[in-house]
């Protein structure tokens, strides 16, 4: 489709805005808004896709839409370029509550309520139970009081702000196109930055970098961590703990969204619900209520700061990433940040290696979901292959698992898993593994980057080429975080640790 206008402000470039983000007003000539995420015509693409994969039939509902002349979903743009008549718009609200009365085959094995999800836990598995010091009795050290855990936390956040950006320039790219950008610039298999020196100008013309991304995220162009979505919800969470602690709601989370964020901010299955909260819904139907997005990848990118705020206890770093994510996401989406939290609270506890830790994230998934069967198929996969063969890993990630959508949290977990696996904790391989294996790169990069961060246990146990580029410095429209340096961050995540 044709690019969209460019708002006006800073704004995140990410696979949630780029190329096609929230159109600016009329202009005088007329243009109208165009809000993404959101056009009802556009939902029932993605809701019968998602049908598809969660075993419902949506077959009378296809052959109706397509026969009133609805179209499929658009594959990488949040919206199609123009509206649908309103015959055709009522017709597309029709068939989403149609579809959402369909029962699933799969809820058996993937449940939806917290207690539910709990019950598919392995019995005395140690890894769910609180390590010695996690801070349960408020009358024992706290974790946070302590320098190493600041330091953990410190070389997390620079972790996750180094992987996301060096995804950033192939997000929505193809792998063949990330693969071919990189080998022109002599780096591949990946080991830096992308750059444009050295690139060919007739393969940047077949393959552009993110537009909104290149000018601050090629290694010719980095100056501090620019503003991205994988950067601000972490920021929303700590906001969330300061203000309400670590027993917060997922009403909480509401609140904060509607105080803080701009619903231009949101996008995907968040954007559905900010709108959902502002028809009248309550939690959980913000996240069911015409969101084909609800098992995306946007509750795992909000996760890693359940799993720093409670080091050393997986199971309660889950229930906290639990009432996060049910505000936009259900199934697979939940899942996902479920394995993050607990696999990053395990880390931060200082005891485990990525494999430990991957083991307790996994532990906390139901484990006849689709989640759970792709990470152990990633994982499995990417230990038994030698260095040199992560392109085959990741060619079998996307042949058995291509047929979702790039921005699905079933193939993005996997390849997270994948990639920390074969990298087996080192901070480099990690991040470019997870990058080089495609689909949402930033976001996959910011995760395994923030998990390695972690493991690797310091700011200085990372690469100056990671590190020095961002300045200590990170832009943002989250109040009262703008410019601010990853120390002081790591030290306000530290003080939330600590508290009971």
């Amino acid at each position: 489709m044709p690019p969209a206008p460019v708002p006006p402000g800073p704004c995140p470039a990410s696979h949630r805005t780029a190329p096609d983000g929230p159109h600016p007003a009329a202009d005088p000539a007329g243009q109208p808004v165009r809000v993404t995420w959101a056009q009802p015509e556009d939902l029932v693409g993605h809701e019968l896709r998602q049908a598809d994969e969660d075993g419902r039939d949506p077959g009378p509902a296809r052959r109706a839409w397509l026969a009133a002349g609805g179209h499929p979903a658009p594959e990488r743009a949040g919206a199609s370029p123009g509206p649908a008549d309103p015959e055709l718009r009522a017709l597309a609200a029709e068939l989403l509550d149609e579809l959402a009365l369909l029962p699933s085959p799969l809820s058996a094995d993937e449940p939806a309520s917290w207690e539910a999800i709990r019950a598919t836990w392995p019995p005395g598995a140690p890894f769910l139970r609180p390590r010695p010091g996690a801070g349960q009795d408020p009358a024992a050290p706290a974790p946070a009081a302590g320098p190493r855990l600041v330091a953990r936390l410190e070389a997390a956040w620079l972790g996750r702000a180094a992987g996301c950006l060096l995804g950033k320039p192939v997000e929505k790219l193809p792998l063949a196109a990330i693969r071919a950008l990189a080998r022109a610039a002599g780096n591949w298999p990946l080991n830096d930055w992308f750059t444009a020196r050295g690139v060919p100008p007739e393969l940047l013309a077949a393959h552009p970098w993110n537009r909104r991304s290149a000018p601050t995220s090629l290694a010719e162009n980095i100056d501090g961590m620019p503003e991205d979505d994988d950067l601000n919800y972490p920021l929303l969470g700590l906001l969330l703990l300061q203000r309400h602690g670590k027993g917060f709601t997922t009403g909480d989370v509401a609140r904060l969204w509607l105080d803080e964020l701009p619903a231009g901010r949101t996008f995907t299955a968040e954007r559905v619900a900010y709108r959902n909260l502002l028809l009248g819904l309550e939690p959980p139907a913000t996240a069911t209520h015409h969101n084909p997005f609800r098992e995306w990848i946007g509750a795992l990118i909000r996760a890693d700061v359940h799993g720093w705020t409670h080091p050393g206890d997986p199971a309660a770093a889950a229930a906290a990433a639990y009432r996060d994510a049910a505000l936009t996401h259900t199934g697979n989406g939940v899942y996902a940040a479920l394995l993050v939290a607990a696999a990053t609270a395990e880390a931060a506890g200082g005891a485990a290696d990525v494999h430990g830790a991957l083991r307790a994230g996994l532990a906390v998934v139901p484990p006849r979901s689709r989640l759970a069967e792709a990470v152990r198929f990633a994982v499995a996969a990417a230990a038994s292959a030698a260095e040199a063969d992560f392109d085959r890993v990741v060619d079998a990630l996307h042949a058995r698992y291509g047929h979702y959508h790039w921005v699905h949290a079933v193939p993005n977990t996997a390849l997270i898993a994948a990639a920390l696996t074969h990298a087996d904790g080192d901070f480099t391989r990690s991040v470019c593994r997870a990058v080089s294996g495609g689909w949402d790169t930033d976001s996959n990069g910011a995760t395994a980057g923030a998990l390695a961060g972690l493991l690797a246990g310091s700011p200085d146990a990372l690469p100056d080429r990671w590190t020095a580029p961002l300045k200590n410095r990170l832009s943002t429209t989250v109040p009262g975080f703008d410019g601010a340096g990853f120390d002081a961050l790591a030290h306000l995540t530290a003080q939330e640790a600590a508290r009971s």
